[in-house]
């Protein structure tokens, strides 16, 4: 089958924290792969095909403040539909025992409350050192420009006229003093965003809240289930039709990106959460508004190898990340597509949708929620 994109829009490329550093070093620079938090997730087991019947179909009990329970079951992982991309091939059968899941991503006032009792620093506001770099990068890498070495993240920064997309530097920039307090940069501000989604967050700082909040990061099992909220085989959260471009569905792009967003669904970025409608599990923001993290390290080819299975019960994750396109890269998995997602470029606010990030970055479309239930540390 062919690629249902067009040829002037490549798959999006890895944004690595110390990749963005490449474009001095001139070289790919691999990212952390230190597994600082236990993401918690239960061991990987195949049952029969046929079986559908949940260990924790019932919640085991009382509702935690701002979670849904998921009943779990046997489901449709991944996708053959024409508008997939190849990462997401074949479908294949897989079951999850039940689980709880934040009824939304996590906020700017509740990673605020964690910050504030725990004094916690994100990555995006520590500056990375030129020994954890060239610990990182191939033999033989010139060091980079001590200039570069400051607490920065990666910010959107629309061009103001049409661009090639295969460059994503004329859209991405690396912004001194951005992080989750200030999201396009030092002179930004969350106040009055308190409800969104916290952005600017890298996999190590979700596994940190997650671990505080008595909780965990959801496998991308549980992630696509809860996504699909309950509908079998359908291309989106809400159904099989694709939004169109005045739809109110999802906080994604509108207009032609990445320079004429019409903001017609009301938002140019983030958008609060629960400004949309939920799915069929109560679940909020599960398309676009910002990628969500995942605990599994990321494999490009896990989705033909599970398919060799009758049924694969509670899938993690591979044990480390395995991505051909991006050899020096460890990548973990990123879900639900955000509001930069447009058909012409990044069809990705679709459950079966996936996409690997290094842990070490964040960026200002980058959040997470967190799960609860089997596993749970």
């Amino acid at each position: 089958m062919t690629d249902p994109h067009p040829p002037a829009a490549p798959r999006h490329r890895q944004i690595g924290r110390f990749a963005v550093l490449g474009f001095a070093l001139g070289a790919a620079l691999a990212a952390y792969k230190f597994d600082l938090f236990s993401t918690g997730q239960p061991p990987t087991t195949v049952v029969e095909a046929g079986s559908n019947t949940s260990k924790s179909s019932t919640p085991p009990e009382k509702a935690p403040a701002g979670m849904v329970w998921i009943p779990g079951g046997e489901f449709q992982m991944g996708s053959n539909s024409e508008i997939g991309w190849a990462d997401e091939k074949p479908a294949h059968q897989v079951h999850v025992d039940g689980f709880w899941l934040d009824e939304t991503e996590v906020t700017n006032a509740q990673f605020a409350k964690f910050v504030d009792e725990t004094g916690y620093k994100t990555t995006a506001e520590k500056a990375p050192t030129l020994e954890e770099i060239m610990s990182q990068v191939p033999p033989g890498t010139p060091p980079p420009s001590t200039d570069m070495l400051i607490a920065a993240s990666m910010v959107f920064s629309p061009p103001q006229t049409e661009v090639p997309l295969n460059d994503f530097s004329q859209w991405w920039q690396w912004v001194a003093g951005a992080d989750w307090r200030h999201p396009e940069g030092p002179e930004s501000s969350i106040v009055g965003r308190e409800n969104h989604p916290v952005v600017h967050i890298s996999w190590y700082d979700a596994a940190a809240y997650a671990k505080w909040a008595g909780k965990r990061l959801p496998t991308e099992a549980e992630w696509e289930c809860a996504a699909r909220g309950g509908l079998k085989g359908q291309d989106f959260t809400w159904g099989s039709k694709a939004p169109a471009d005045d739809s109110r569905l999802a906080n994604i792009w509108q207009g032609t990106f990445p320079y004429d967003n019409t903001a017609i669904d009301g938002f140019t970025r983030t958008a609060p959460v629960k400004s949309f409608p939920p799915n069929g599990y109560g679940l909020h923001d599960m398309a676009g508004n910002v990628w969500e993290w995942c605990g599994d390290w990321y494999d490009r080819g896990l989705h033909s190898r599970l398919a060799a299975e009758k049924i694969t019960r509670n899938p993690n994750g591979p044990t480390e990340t395995s991505d051909p396109e991006q050899p020096f890269a460890d990548l973990r998995v990123q879900k639900g597509g955000s509001f930069l997602c447009h058909e012409s470029y990044c069809l990705r606010y679709r459950p079966s949708a996936r996409h690997g990030g290094a842990p070490d970055t964040g960026m200002s479309h980058l959040g997470f929620r967190c799960a609860k239930g089997q596993g749970t540390p």
